[in-house]
C-alpha cells in the first residue's frame, strides 16, 4: 500500500482546565481500537487516563505534558497530541500548535467559554490552525449547547453553527442528530461503540430543519453550486461536506459538535468531523527560513523526494533515555540516516525511531512527511531544526512567554545538590518557561516560572523523579522600573592612572517609551563623538538597565537619545565610552522620576452565584480591579486585574471563602505602576538587604 499523505490529520484537542479534554482522547483511542478498556481521569480503578502517564498527572487529575499518539480512524490516520488546559503550562499549548494543522475546541455545555478557552482560541489564531468545537458534557444539569454556540460567536467572534443537535439533554441525553445527514445517531452497546442510525424524532424534526438551514446559509457564501442549489432546497451532503471543509480551512467557519464523552455519546461523530473538516498535512502552508540565504523564507512541501526538514517540538526525559518529538515538514527519515541540528550546527545519526502511542512506543524503520514521531538519544534543544541533504533551514520558534514569578531553592541536603543540578539542567531544556539562575549577591539558586502551579509541579517532579528534596524560599515577583518624564544628561568619566587614562563625555535626552522596554536613537552631529563608540554607548546603556537604583529590578521603557560628547585621541577608548554612558544613564535616570512596575495578572474567577459577594471582597482586599461579571446558570464569573504580588497563596483563601466551590484562573496581562506606599515599603525593604549584605 502507497502511503498516502492525504488522509493524514495532524490535531490537538485543546481546552479550559477541566472540559473533559482527556475523557474526548480516551474515548478516541478506543473507537479507534488503540485501546481495550476506558479509564477515567478521576476513575475508581485507580488506572487514571492513559495520555496522563505521570504519576503527578494522575494524581491531580489534570494534564500537565502534551502527549502524542497515533490512530486509525475508518481509511484516516490520526496524530493526535493532547495539550494540557491549565495555563501555568502554556508553553506545552504552544509549542504543541506550533506543529499541529487542525484541532479540536472542547467546551464544557454548563461553563461554555472560559477565560481560559479564551486564551487557547487566541493562541489558535495566532499559529492559524483551523478548528472544530465540541461542546461537551451535555449530560450535566444545566447543560445548553445552543448557548454555548451563540458565546463562540459572541465572545470568540467565530463564524460558529450547529453540525449536530443533541437528542435529550442533561440525563435524557439520548444520542445527536447529524445536520449534515439529517439523521439521528445512537450510541449503543457498553460503551457506545454501535452506532444506530435511524430517522430523526418527529419532535426535532421542525428545531433540525432550522439549524441545517442556518448551517447552509452560513457555508454557502463558500460556494456558488450550493448557494444556487439551496435556493431549490436540491442540496446535497457531498456539497455541504465541501463548502465546510473549505471554510474551515480558509478559518472563516467553525462547526459545533456536541454530546458527552463520558457517556460515550457523539464522539464518533467528531471523529468524523476530524476526517471530512481539518487539513491534511498537503493542505497547510509551513514555511522555513533559509540560514545560508540572509533568512530569505523558503515553503516547504510535505513530499518524500526532497530533502528532510523537521522540528522537534517537545524534550521528554523517560525511563529510557531523551527523546525528542519531531513533526516532519519535508522529506523522510529512514533508520540510520544523518541530520544536521541547525542551531548546534552538528551533524547527529538516527539510531533509533519510534511511534509514541502516550507512554507506549514501538519502532519504525522510517518517518514520511506530515508524521510525528520520536528519535532516541539526540542532544538537542526545543524548538531545533532538523534537516538533510545539505539544507541549513531554521523553522520559526515558538513563541514564550517571559515568566512572572520567581522562588529560591536549597536542597534540603548537600549530597543532593548534584541531583538538583541534573534535574534543573533537565527541566529547562524540556520548557523555555522554566528558567533558573544563581543569584550572585546571595547565591541562591532562583527557579522561575508562569504561576505558583508551575513551579510547584517542578518541586515535586525534583522529588519523585531525581529523589531530591528541597527547600523553597518565599515567591518574588518580578518587578521592572521605569521613567515618568523626560530628563537630560550630560556626564564627563575621567579617570587618570600612570600611562593613559580613561575619557569620554555623553550628553542628551532620556524619555519614556510606552510600547518596548529600549530604543537608542544616534543623533550626534559633526563627529563630536567618533561613529566606532557609538555602540559603547548603547553597550553602556544596556548595561545601566539591567539594575535599577530604586529596588535593583532591570529598567523597562526608556529612550536614550545622544546629541553631543566629547572624546580625547589618546585616553578615549571602548571602555571609556561604556562607564560615561553608564554614569550618563544614571544622572538622567535620578531627574526621571523612576517609578516601580509590578506585573498585573487577569484573573478569573467563577463559583456558585451565592458566594459573587465574597468574590468581590477578595478581589477588592488584593488591590484588584473588576473588569466585568456575568451570570449563567447560577454560576457567577468574574474577571479582575490584580498584581501578582497580591495573589500567593490565593487559591485556599478562595476555597475557604467559598466552601471549594470556586476556582480561579490567571495569566499575565501587563505591567502597572505600584501605589507609593507599596513602592516605599519595597524600596525599604531594598534598602536594609543591601545594608545586611554589606556587613
Amino acid at each position: 500500500m502507497d502511503f498516502d499523505i492525504s488522509k493524514v490529520r495532524n490535531i490537538g484537542i485543546s481546552a479550559h482546565i477541566d472540559s473533559g479534554k482527556t475523557t474526548l482522547s480516551e474515548r478516541i483511542l478506543f473507537y479507534c481500537n488503540r485501546i481495550h478498556q476506558i479509564h477515567e481521569v478521576h476513575g475508581k480503578d485507580g488506572v487514571g487516563a492513559t495520555m496522563d502517564s505521570m504519576e503527578l498527572e494522575r494524581e491531580r487529575g489534570i494534564t500537565i505534558q502534551s502527549a502524542a499518539t497515533q490512530v486509525q480512524w475508518k481509511e484516516y490516520t490520526i496524530n493526535l497530541i493532547d495539550t494540557p488546559g491549565h495555563v501555568d503550562f502554556t508553553i506545552e499549548v504552544e509549542r504543541s500548535l506550533r506543529v499541529l494543522d487542525g484541532a479540536i475546541l472542547v467546551l464544557c455545555a454548563v461553563a461554555g467559554v472560559q477565560s481560559q478557552s479564551i486564551t487557547v482560541d487566541r493562541q489558535l489564531k495566532r499559529y492559524h490552525v483551523p478548528r472544530i468545537a465540541f461542546v461537551n458534557k451535555c449530560d450535566r444539569q444545566g447543560a445548553n449547547p445552543i448557548r454555548v454556540c451563540k458565546q463562540l460567536r459572541d465572545k470568540l467572534g467565530l463564524n460558529a453553527h450547529m453540525m449536530a443537535l443533541p437528542i435529550g439533554l442533561e440525563d435524557k441525553l439520548e444520542g445527536v442528530v447529524d445536520l449534515v445527514a439529517m439523521k439521528a445517531l445512537y450510541f449503543e452497546g457498553a460503551d457506545g461503540q454501535e452506532v444506530r442510525v435511524a430517522e430523526i424524532p418527529a419532535h426535532m424534526v421542525d428545531e433540525a430543519k432550522k439549524y441545517r438551514a442556518d448551517l447552509v446559509d452560513a457555508v454557502s457564501m463558500f460556494d456558488d453550486q450550493l448557494m444556487e442549489d439551496a435556493l431549490e432546497g436540491k442540496e446535497t451532503e457531498e456539497e455541504i461536506i465541501a463548502a465546510v471543509r473549505k471554510a474551515t480551512l480558509a478559518e472563516q467557519f467553525v462547526g459545533v459538535f456536541c454530546g458527552s464523552a463520558h457517556m460515550n455519546k457523539g464522539v464518533q461523530l467528531v471523529l468524523d468531523g476530524v476526517t471530512r473538516y481539518l487539513p491534511d498535512p498537503t493542505e497547510v502552508h509551513n514555511y522555513a527560513f533559509d540560514l545560508d540565504n540572509n533568512e530569505a523564507q523558503v515553503e516547504l512541501f510535505n513530499v518524500a523526494d526532497k530533502p528532510t526538514v523537521a522540528i522537534a517540538f517537545k524534550l521528554d526525559d523517560g525511563q529510557y533515555g531523551q527523546l525528542t518529538y519531531v513533526r516532519v515538514y519535508q522529506g523522510t527519515i529512514p533508520k540510520g540516516c544523518e541530520l544536521y541540528n541547525t542551531r548546534a550546527r552538528k551533524k547527529f545519526k538516527v539510531g533509533r525511531l519510534v511511534r509514541m502511542n502516550a507512554d507506549k512506543m514501538e519502532d519504525i524503520n522510517e518517518a514520511t512527511p506530515g508524521d510525528i514521531v520520536a528519535l532516541f538519544g539526540i542532544d538537542c534543544a526545543s524548538g531545533d531544526t532538523f534537516c538533510g541533504g545539505g539544507l541549513n533551514y531554521s523553522m520559526a520558534s515558538m513563541y514564550v512567554p517571559n515568566p512572572v514569578i520567581s522562588e529560591s531553592i536549597t536542597p534540603k541536603e548537600k549530597k543532593d545538590a548534584a541531583q538538583m543540578a541534573k534535574a534543573l539542567n533537565r527541566f529547562t531544556k524540556e520548557d523555555p518557561t522554566f528558567q533558573t539562575y544563581v543569584d550572585p549577591e546571595s547565591n541562591e539558586t532562583i527557579i522561575k516560572g508562569m504561576g505558583e502551579l508551575h513551579l510547584a509541579v517542578y518541586v515535586e517532579r525534583m522529588k519523585r523523579e531525581y529523589k531530591c528534596e528541597v527547600v523553597v524560599g518565599q515567591p518574588q515577583v518580578a518587578y521592572r522600573e521605569s521613567i515618568t518624564q523626560s530628563a537630560p544628561f550630560n556626564y564627563t568619566h575621567k579617570k587618570q592612572t600612570g600611562g593613559s587614562g580613561q575619557y569620554g563625555r555623553v550628553a542628551g535626552i532620556m524619555e519614556p517609551l510606552a510600547d518596548k522596554d529600549y530604543e537608542f536613537v544616534d543623533a550626534i552631529k559633526g563627529g563630536a563623538i567618533p561613529n566606532e563608540y557609538i555602540p559603547s554607548c548603547d553597550k553602556g546603556f544596556r548595561k545601566a538597565m539591567e539594575k535599577g537604583t530604586l529596588i535593583g529590578f532591570p529598567i523597562v521603557g526608556v529612550k536614550m537619545t545622544i546629541n553631543d560628547g566629547q572624546y580625547h585621541p589618546v585616553d578615549s577608548s571602548d571602555i571609556a565610552f561604556q562607564q560615561a554612558a553608564i554614569g550618563a544613564f544614571r544622572e538622567g535616570y535620578e531627574k526621571a522620576k523612576p517609578v516601580i512596575l509590578e506585573p498585573i495578572m487577569k484573573v478569573s474567577i467563577s463559583g456558585p452565584t451565592e458566594f459573587q459577594g465574597n468574590m468581590f471582597g477578595l478581589i477588592n482586599q488584593r488591590r484588584g480591579v473588576i473588569i466585568d461579571t456575568t451570570d449563567e446558570n447560577n454560576t457567577s464569573t468574574v474577571n479582575a486585574e490584580v498584581p501578582l504580588s497580591e495573589m500567593f497563596g490565593f487559591s485556599t483563601i478562595l476555597r475557604s471563602s467559598t466552601q471549594g466551590k470556586a476556582e480561579f484562573t490567571m495569566e499575565f496581562l501587563k505591567y502597572g505602576r505600584v501605589p507609593n506606599a507599596v513602592g516605599e515599603e519595597l524600596m525599604k525593604k531594598y534598602q536594609e538587604e543591601r545594608k545586611a549584605a554589606q556587613k
